[in-house]
């Protein structure tokens, strides 16, 4: 029998199954719809809650805020009246361990520590590695000339000074090192060697390297108080660069009372050996002279036993001081007790005499700097402008330099008997000294009678 026109088939089954799917997903969809309508809402809700608690907090913290501004620019105008000095922040890390270096034989050793030749094992660097003497008596913990020199070496940046690379540290409490650039001479084991001084044009092209490092220091408030040659290095472009800073301060003005036990004997100002306990750069002008002096001669200009026999060496070449040459000078601990003499004649300086070969320029540049009054030695800047670097012949360029074997090796040098720079301690004392005979031999020469030419 046929099928009716109107009876459901199986395709006609298929379209309502389909339909009844496609409604269940709408409804599906709307009943999501509304669930994130109810979730966004609530979470409206949440954020108009927290809006307003921050209102609230916010207009607490106005009021708060107000408050302090006010006091911060009360705080400010407080600094600003009292010239306050803020240092600028540092970033501190962990020092390396002294391993990372291979050290490859021993410089020389110094009032505050030891020095090696030393190569970074991570770059090939050849550096120099300075120990730092740690004082097992001494219960204060870190040594203050340590601390000194660390902080000025890394403030006193510039060409002519020695540059601090890191400070590394060993496996015990008192092994803390300083790394610094290698340079291969100093001054004076140098001079030891060479069998001729230096030529004028290179006495004035070192000199003046020294006094612009000076200045610096000067400029920086830092007294370096050990200037001398063997503090003064030299590499193999004609650049000298200062070191050892053990003994190295700040300083003010005016002058804060500081120890009279500085500068190594030899280069030590008659200020110090008088017993002056505030003092300022001069006594590194002074130090200058000497150095200026050696150079001349390629001997140390002043050779004292001690420190009586210091300040005799000092009047017979720079003549006795007096009242009209050092007014005040009387009033210095050691000074109140010298006998001094009484006869002015034939006691001026000599250095004219002593230094035939120097031309009148450099003669006055070198009295100038062993002025036996502090007041009367040129600050660095003037010594740079002094005419005697102005004339013939003129400071040769430091490239121009002659080279010289490097003694920082492992061979064994020669080095003649020098004093080392005092320690910490108490000053010696040298009142009732006697300087009345000292100009004996130099009245004796001058009553000679001398020579005439005679024409044949």
């Amino acid at each position: 029998m046929a099928a009716g026109r109107w009876a459901d088939s199986a395709e006609d089954a298929a379209i309502a199954a389909q339909r009844k799917k496609e409604k269940e997903e709408e409804k599906r969809l709307k009943a999501e719809k509304a669930r994130q309508a109810e979730e966004e809402a609530a979470k409206r809700k949440i954020q108009e809650e927290q809006a307003a608690r921050a209102q609230q907090r916010d207009d607490g913290n106005e009021r708060a805020g107000k408050r302090r501004r006010i006091e911060d620019e009360d705080m400010k105008s407080e600094v600003k009246k009292s010239n306050l000095l803020r240092a600028p922040r540092s970033e501190w890390y962990p020092s390396r361990n002294v391993s990372n270096f291979e050290r490859l034989n021993h410089i020389e050793e110094g009032s505050y520590g030891w020095v090696s030749r030393a190569r970074e094992i991570g770059t090939g660097e050849v550096v120099a590695l300075k120990k730092l003497k740690m004082d097992s008596n001494d219960t204060g913990g870190f040594p203050v000339t340590g601390l000194r020199e660390i902080q000025c070496l890394m403030e006193a940046r510039h060409k002519h000074v020695v540059d601090l690379r890191e400070i590394v540290v060993g496996n015990e409490l008192d092994e803390v090192y300083l790394v610094m650039e290698f340079l291969e001479h100093d001054l004076k084991t140098l001079q030891e060697d060479m069998s001729e001084p230096f030529m004028p044009s290179e006495i004035k092209t070192l000199l003046l390297q020294l006094t612009d490092a000076v200045g610096f220091l000067h400029k920086h408030w830092i007294l370096h108080r050990d200037l001398k040659t063997s503090n003064i290095l030299m590499n193999n472009r004609g650049e000298i660069k200062l070191a050892d800073f053990g003994m190295a301060r700040y300083f003010g003005d005016p002058a804060p009372q500081m120890t009279q036990l500085v500068v190594t004997l030899w280069y030590r100002a008659p200020e110090l050996l008088l017993g002056a306990e505030r003092y300022d750069q001069a006594i590194d002008i002074w130090s200058i002279g000497c150095i200026f002096g050696e150079l001349l001669t390629k001997e140390p200009l002043l050779q004292g036993k001690n420190e009586v026999d210091q300040l005799s060496k000092i009047f017979e070449l720079c003549g006795v001081p007096t009242d009209e040459t050092w007014p005040g000078f009387k009033r210095l601990p050691n000074a109140k007790s010298l006998r001094l003499p009484r006869n002015q004649q034939n006691m001026g300086a000599v250095i004219r005499a002593k230094f035939p070969f120097l031309t009148a320029s450099g003669s006055d540049l070198l009295t100038s700097l062993l002025s036996l009054n502090p007041a009367t030695r040129p600050p660095a800047q003037e010594v740079l402008a002094h005419p005697y670097f102005a004339e013939n012949p003129r400071p040769k360029s430091s490239a121009m330099l002659p080279t010289f074997p490097s003694k920082a090796g492992q061979e064994k040098r020669r080095r003649h008997a020098s004093p080392s720079a005092p320690v910490r301690g108490n000053a010696p004392k040298i009142a009732g000294s006697d300087f009345t005979d000292i100009f004996a031999s130099r009245a004796n020469e001058e009553s000679g009678a001398g020579f005439q030419l005679k024409l044949v």
